[in-house]
């Protein structure tokens, strides 16, 4: 079932009895849709429903009329359409939009077919304290020691931001790796668990404001990256730009393309250029989901490597700053 798909059946599930006001609403939600709304995992009831009704409204804002004030009724999200059955919230909005129950009926079904493909177009406001305006990854698999660089250009959505918590790399490997920060601030000395970094920039950061930091990962030999690169987010993110340069006696005859998927699989072909690069670029990347590429390990080589990108367990990195280092294993 593809993300769309989904949608449409967690949304057509939540106007149930009570809408968005239903009891337990935390059970009630699908996980596509408490990623696209933002909602946290230790969000309680009263957050959860403040976020449901600010995407929803500001998604039916979007939509024709008589579609609008569907989805109001559909879901219950204003004061005068908090009903505790479906079929009353129907007939309310029947006289407003000038037709019959049936009707009205059919247009909450087209508002949420239209309403499933604004949410995955247009990102959320961002809720945390920054949000990613560019992410650049370069992963070189042609040097006898593998890489992966990331440079981050991100934003400030509130004053005084003085730490940017963020997910490192979470590779399939055994041991510690090596971590550095190039530019752009230091990694805070205790601020790393378990495949999360905390760094700190120069200056506390006003809101508005951009700041670009540099990380790379090294891969201790004769450890290699097996055949995926993929990055999941945990925050909303304009443009991931992605580049892999396979070693020359090593290059894939196949590989795929990944764009909003839930893991390292699937895909559309792509050629490896004359380079032994491949160069994708992903724009308004969504919490939760995949991007990325992977390919035929086998047709690569007997030697298998990849990088992905998540919030999985990891092996840890380990900074290499010498009064700054963090080590961490994985269970």
């Amino acid at each position: 079932m593809n993300t769309h798909e989904e949608l449409v059946r967690e949304l057509k599930s939540l106007r149930k009895g009570r809408g968005v006001h239903a009891g337990r609403i935390g059970e009630r939600i699908g996980p596509t849709l408490r990623v696209l709304c933002g909602v946290a995992e230790d969000d309680g009831p009263v957050t959860i429903r403040e976020k449901l009704v600010a995407r929803l409204t500001g998604l039916a804002e979007q939509l024709p009329e008589d579609m609008r004030l569907a989805t109001v009724a559909a879901f219950g999200l204003t004061a005068d359409v908090r009903m505790p059955l479906y079929q009353d919230r129907v007939g309310w909005a029947a006289p407003r939009i000038d037709r019959d129950a049936r009707t009205v009926r059919r247009r909450v079904d087209e508002a949420i077919d239209q309403l499933a493909e604004l949410v995955v177009t247009i990102p959320p406001l961002p809720g945390g304290s920054w949000h990613t305006a560019e992410l650049h990854v370069v992963v070189t698999l042609d040097r006898p020691q593998h890489e992966v660089l990331e440079q981050y250009r991100v934003v400030a959505d509130h004053d005084g931001l003085h730490e940017l918590d963020f997910t490192s790399p979470a590779f399939e490997l055994r041991g510690p790796i090596e971590v550095d920060v190039l530019y752009g601030g230091t990694l805070r000395a205790g601020g790393a668990t378990r495949g999360r970094l905390s760094l700190i920039p120069p200056e506390p950061l006003a809101k508005g404001e951009t700041h670009a930091f540099a990380m790379r990962y090294r891969i201790p030999r004769p450890q290699r990256l097996r055949s995926y690169v993929v990055r999941e987010l945990e925050r909303p993110c304009d443009l991931f730009d992605l580049r892999v340069r396979f070693a020359r006696y090593r290059i894939p005859r196949q590989v795929w393309t990944l764009r909003d998927v839930t893991g390292p699989h699937g895909g559309h072909r792509q050629p490896v250029d004359r380079a032994g690069e491949i160069h994708q670029r992903f724009r308004r990347l969504l919490p939760g989901r995949s991007y990325g590429a992977h390919w035929d390990a086998e047709e690569a080589g007997n030697e298998s490597y990849g990088h992905h990108c998540s919030c999985a367990e990891s092996s840890a990195p380990r900074n290499t700053g010498s009064d700054e280092e963090q080590v961490w294993n994985a269970s």
